[in-house]
């Protein structure tokens, strides 16, 4: 690969996914892009750069596809999860008493393993959400990553990271070396596709908004206009919640953390950056990978 194809893909992976990479990352490029050159027909690389700048449709969705990490497990990291049983859902049910409907989006829902674990610890608490209305939104840059989450299906492999045995005897059907979750969660997520990077105000308000291991691949400009964004889909009185390597601190003010319960966020006032240009300078074809 030239110097000259490396910084046409970095600038091409930024504009359509929002991956920054920095300029020691050719191994990654080729070690990603080589085998779906090979298995496109193409001779290596160079003819690969070709391609998308002819405007290959089908090419430019595999090249951002083949470069995003889909890393994920279910109850991932534990704490976010402790989070949500313990402080959000308590006091979003006390706030929607009223109201009885909670609304959750999974901003990097990759292959569906944390919205179905929101799904099953909305399940848990039981007769506290008898007739609520409760919707889950999980997004993602990755038809392909939608597509496995739709179907909820998982190996052995998949449903022994993070979940515990209970929930799997509780949730899943086996069949022969596989385990899918039962009917009742699948129909709780709605799985859409989704490009961070893009508008995604038609998705309505939040009181919950799960972006966890996303905006690391992201620059700061990039990041201030999503948290920016993100500022005007969420409830006033909402959560958001980051992954452990990811803060607001030092970008916006549109959110505050929760002092000590990491990677948990309340808007300050979320409406009011609805009145501001996005800071950075940032396109507004802004936005995510799939989650990581």
């Amino acid at each position: 690969m030239t110097p000259t194809e490396y910084e046409y893909l970095r600038k091409f992976l930024k504009d359509n996914s929002g991956l920054d990479l920095s300029a020691d990352k050719q191994y990654l490029i080729e070690s990603r892009l080589l085998p779906l050159a090979r298995k496109a027909g193409l001779s290596g690389i160079a003819e690969l750069v070709q391609k998308l700048q002819g405007g290959a449709r089908q090419l430019i969705t595999d090249v951002v596809e083949a470069m995003t990490t889909n890393e994920t497990f279910f109850f991932r990291d534990k704490v976010p999860f402790d989070h949500f049983r313990e402080h959000i859902m308590p006091e979003i049910i006390k706030a929607r008493a009223a109201k009885r409907s909670v609304r959750i989006w999974c901003a990097a829902g990759s292959t569906g393993q944390e919205p179905y674990s929101l799904a099953m610890c909305l399940k848990e608490m039981g007769a506290a959400l008898t007739g609520w209305r409760v919707e889950i939104i999980a997004t993602d840059l990755s038809q392909e990553v939608l597509e496995k989450a739709k179907a909820g299906v998982y190996s052995q492999f998949e449903v022994q990271r993070g979940l515990p045995i209970q929930m799997l005897v509780k949730y899943f059907k086996q069949t022969g070396e596989t385990w899918q979750i039962n009917p009742e969660l699948r129909a709780m997520i709605q799985h859409r596709q989704l490009n961070l990077l893009h508008d995604f105000a038609q998705l309505g308000t939040f009181d919950v908004i799960f972006c966890r291991n996303v905006l690391i691949y992201f620059d700061q400009d990039t990041k201030i206009n999503i948290f920016n964004r993100l500022a005007r889909q969420i409830e006033p009185d909402g959560f958001l919640v980051l992954g452990a390597a990811e803060t607001v601190v030092g970008l916006t003010d549109t959110f505050r953390p929760i002092p000590e319960r990491r990677g948990l966020y309340k808007p300050n006032d979320p409406r009011a950056a609805a009145a501001k240009p996005a800071l950075g300078g940032a396109a507004p074809r802004l936005a995510a990978m799939a989650g990581r």
